[in-house]
């Protein structure tokens, strides 16, 4: 089965000093790298965009692009916005605020039916309303 990595997991493992993770963040990259190893890894075009967005070093801005140019990008299809949309409405019915792209990354996984690892305690709501299947390190 295939994972969708949200930028909270590849910002641990690629844009934070690794000696000042927690115990779990430490376990979040560990599992990271083995899923990477085993080629069950997705990456999304938001998610590269979010990745590199806001770095202020160009070498920094440079050395993180070439790292994610190890992995290609998923399609992201018509139907995927569509069913971000019919994801978004149903958590706004629920009082469950999603930005776009995070709802898009979950609508992916849902149509794929494919788990998301994040560290980002939003997608647990959203996994509530939606049938998000949220992975665990």
């Amino acid at each position: 089965m295939k994972i969708v990595v949200d930028t909270s997991i590849w910002s641990l493992a690629l844009r934070r000093e690794q000696d000042r993770l927690s115990h779990t963040q430490q376990s979040s990259v560990t599992r990271l790298k083995d899923l990477i190893r085993d080629d069950k890894v997705v990456l999304l075009g938001p998610v590269r965009q979010e990745l590199l967005s806001g770095i202020r070093s160009v070498a920094v801005f440079e050395r993180l692009r070439q790292e994610l140019q190890n992995f290609s990008d998923e399609d992201i299809e018509i139907e995927d916005y569509e069913e971000a949309a019919r994801c978004s409405n149903r958590c706004r019915a629920r009082g469950v605020a999603a930005t776009a792209i995070d709802i898009l990354i979950c609508a992916f996984a849902v149509r794929r039916n494919y788990s998301l690892f994040a560290d980002d305690n939003d997608f647990a709501k959203y996994a509530d309303v939606l049938n998000l299947n949220l992975y665990s390190a």
